[in-house]
């Protein structure tokens, strides 16, 4: 559950942060982002990473928690490069999906 979480929140982040540049933005969406959507996508890119290191902590400790982050943000990264590369238009449901499969790993963590 721990890495799902991690992995899912990672991701979340990395490709908020991703879409507040303009180049992978516009891979997306025709016209250049607004400052605003800039600044809440990189506010929110930071704030799910940290979630995502304040999850590991949680649910693993200090001893395995930051080891298991460092994991699920490598692979976070690994995927979304890839996405990126080759099929930028496939995070347009890739991101919902990340979403649902971390508040159901959530959730499941919880009960």
């Amino acid at each position: 559950m721990t890495l799902l979480i991690g992995a899912g929140l990672s991701f979340l982040g990395l490709a908020a942060l991703c879409l507040s540049m303009g180049r992978h933005h516009q891979a997306l969406w025709p016209v250049p982002p607004e400052s605003r959507r800039v600044l809440g996508l990189r506010v929110a890119g930071w704030t799910l990473i940290g979630l995502s290191l304040a999850a590991a902590i949680r649910l693993d400790g200090w001893n395995f928690g930051p080891v298991d982050w460092l994991g699920s943000l490598t692979g976070a990264g690994l995927l979304l490069i890839v996405v990126q590369s080759y099929r930028p238009r496939v995070l347009l449901w890739l991101v919902p999906v990340a979403a649902a499969i971390t508040a159901v790993a959530a959730l499941g963590a919880l009960a």
